[in-house]
C-alpha cells in the first residue's frame, strides 16, 4: 500500500513539475522576445535621433545661408538707394536710418566637402602594382 501512495505522489509531482516547466519556458521565451523587441526599438530610436541631428545640421546651414543672403540684399538695397536717389530726403528713404549701422557681410569661404570613406576603383592592396586612383573633379 505504501508503494501505491509513493507512486501516486511521484506521478502527481511529475505532472506538477511538467506543468511548471512548461509555464517557465513560455515566460522565458516571452522574455527573449521582449528583449529582442527592446533592442530593435533602441536601434530604431538611435537611427531616428541620428536623422534628427542630420536634419537640424542641414537646417542650420540653410538658415545661415538665408541670413547671409538677406544681409547682402539689405546692404545692396541700402547702398543703391542712396546712390540712385541722392536727393531723396532721409525720412523718405527706408534704408537711411540703418545705413550707418550696417555691417559688411563677410563670407567664411567655401565649405569643404567631407572626406570620402571609400576609394574609386581598385586600390591595389592585393596586387603587385597598385593602380593610380583618380580623384573626382569638383564641379
Amino acid at each position: 500500500m505504501a508503494w501505491i501512495y509513493a507512486l501516486l505522489i511521484f506521478a502527481a509531482g511529475a505532472i506538477v513539475g511538467a506543468f511548471a516547466a512548461r509555464l517557465g519556458n513560455k515566460s522565458l521565451k516571452q522574455q527573449k522576445e521582449l528583449k529582442k523587441d527592446l533592442d530593435k526599438s533602441k536601434y530604431e530610436l538611435e537611427q531616428y535621433r541620428q536623422e534628427l541631428v542630420d536634419h537640424f545640421a542641414c537646417s542650420s546651414e540653410l538658415l545661415d545661408n538665408i541670413a547671409k543672403d538677406y544681409s547682402k540684399l539689405y546692404e545692396h538695397m541700402a547702398k543703391t538707394s542712396s546712390e540712385l536717389m541722392p536727393n531723396l530726403p532721409d525720412q523718405d528713404n527706408p534704408f537711411a536710418r540703418r545705413i550707418s549701422t550696417l555691417e559688411a557681410v563677410t563670407d567664411t569661404g567655401d565649405i569643404q566637402d567631407q572626406p570620402r570613406d571609400y576609394a574609386n576603383g581598385a586600390t591595389g592592396l592585393l596586387k603587385d602594382e597598385p593602380e593610380k586612383v583618380e580623384e573626382p573633379k569638383a564641379s
